[in-house]
């Protein structure tokens, strides 16, 4: 059996970080971490190919190639997931579809043969069966959810490394929050379930041994939903790990902001080589943060929450969400104010959506307010549902609130307030200094030279190289991510 792997082209959004790629020679940011774990999944005798068109263009011999064609994606890839199908269906191949896209919406997807849903150490062998004795069924798919404990290692050759930014490896899933807006619990539950740390630095050995040196994300929708676990069982053993092995990686992952509650917690993430954390403030309005459910957040300074966490040598990104029904026409400007008090500089600012699978959906259902299924990218600016605010009060306050935020003055203030709060630890960094040295030269042309507004940007160079130039890279690499942010929002 031949199997291709395929996996939809992202469109331009925040998280794609496209417009920034260009800088470090990259085609995509991070790898399709599901379909190369599925790859492992597969029976040894079935061989693999897999296409990321993110970075490689799926050919029409790749799809003759295949016998099977398993396709996954999240709700943004909807318009290349549709795409890929019809031009597999041309050629008469069989399609499994799997993964977030597919287990929330099949129903509504056409030319599909088999959807294999939800948990695919549970559903994945059931089709396989099925499949081998000629009887495999059209949905596969449980409400049940598997111990992952014995989710093998993904099958790293399959990409070549190079093209990305980033590598992912998944330690948890599941949050024991329940924010209404959230399509976690629905897909994963709230019981947190972890791998152990044997099974964990196996997959890290594996990534090391496939020559990975650099940044990894762990793509848990909150890593730290069992702090006892982390803090006496994963991180000592992950801190061994990588001092045994001259420390080849950095890591990043999603954490609720109770974090900042838990400072040995903190500390020992930090000792694990953890330098940035991403997080959902969603609002400052303490009546709109009860509305979602979002109890972490609420009775806290939550900027002083980051900016401990920044102390400690912690970068935090974070979401923020307008459009609550309690949110009032000055939710705006209070949102600008935190952003740029906080030194947030990677902040995501979106309209609130209301996703299919959540409780918010059901109860807009309820109230005959959804207006259509949200696209996956909550930056679009295309409201789903009928807020309380009118629509456009909503979405030209949306509108202001990130071209003001994102415009280059006071962006570049913010990268300033980020600096002068972050402590960064004295950790060695996996260099490449020729391709360093490239990076900051493209910065400065097209930051520096070509782009309106280019003197930001060399204030922020001259003001980092005369107080904090131990931070002058991490200043180069906030300006090309503001370089993607401005584009991205300029076609909001």
């Amino acid at each position: 059996m031949n199997i291709l792997l395929v996996y939809p082209e992202t469109p331009t959004t925040f998280w794609s970080f496209k417009n920034a790629l260009r800088f470090i020679s990259k085609r995509s940011s991070e790898p399709p971490l599901g379909l190369i774990t599925i790859a492992a999944m597969l029976p040894e005798n079935w061989n693999r190919r897999l296409i990321d068109t993110n970075v490689t263009r799926l050919s029409d011999q790749d799809i003759k190639w295949a016998d099977l064609v398993f396709l996954s994606g999240m709700d943004l890839h909807r318009v290349s997931f549709v795409s890929i199908v019809a031009r597999c269906k041309s050629h008469g191949k069989k399609i499994v579809g799997g993964g977030p896209f597919c287990s929330m919406h099949h129903s509504e997807i056409e030319g599909v043969d088999f959807f294999v849903l939800n948990e695919a150490e549970i559903t994945l062998p059931q089709f396989i069966a099925d499949f081998q004795e000629g009887k495999a069924k059209k949905i596969y798919e449980t409400n049940l959810f598997s111990e992952i404990g014995d989710t093998p290692v993904p099958q790293w050759d399959l990409l070549d490394l190079a093209e990305y930014a980033v590598m992912d490896i998944q330690y948890s899933r599941g949050c024991p929050f329940s924010c209404d807006f959230c399509s976690v619990t629905a897909l994963f539950g709230h019981k947190p379930r972890c791998k152990s740390t044997p099974q964990l630095t196996a997959e890290l050995d594996a990534l090391y041994q496939a020559g990975w040196r650099g940044k990894v994300f762990v793509v848990d929708d909150n890593f730290i939903g069992n702090k006892r676990k982390l803090k006496e069982d994963l991180l000592p053993g992950l801190i061994e790990w990588s001092r045994s092995r001259g420390n080849p990686f950095l890591f990043s992952s999603e954490v609720s902001i109770n974090l900042a509650d838990d400072e040995e917690l903190i500390d020992a993430m930090v000792a694990a080589r953890f330098e940035m954390v991403f997080m959902g403030i969603e609002t400052p309005d303490q009546d709109s943060l009860n509305e979602c459910g979002k109890v972490q957040n609420q009775g806290r300074d939550m900027v002083e929450s980051v900016k401990l966490l920044q102390r400690k040598g912690l970068r935090v990104t974070a979401g923020f969400i307008v459009g609550f029904d309690n949110d009032q026409p000055d939710i705006f400007d209070r949102q600008i104010g935190f952003i740029q008090k906080s030194g947030i500089v990677t902040a995501m600012v979106g309209l609130l959506n209301a996703q299919k699978g959540t409780r918010l959906f059901e109860r807009l259902s309820a109230e005959d307010r959804i207006l259509k299924i949200p696209s996956g990218d909550n930056m679009d600016g295309v409201l789903n549902f009928i807020p309380k605010l009118s629509s456009s009060e909503l979405i030209g306050g949306y509108q202001r609130l990130l071209k003001t935020i994102y415009s280059q003055q006071n962006y570049f203030e913010r990268v300033k307030t980020y600096l002068s709060e972050f402590q960064s630890p004295d950790r060695d960094v996996p260099k490449d200094i020729k391709s360093d040295i490239v990076t900051l030269l493209r910065a400065m042309w097209h930051i520096g030279i070509l782009e309106k507004g280019s003197k930001f940007f060399w204030k922020l160079m001259f003001y980092v190289l005369y107080n904090r130039p131990q931070a002058f890279a991490e200043a180069v690499r906030m300006s090309i991510y503001g370089y993607h942010f401005r584009r991205v929002v300029s076609s909001i």
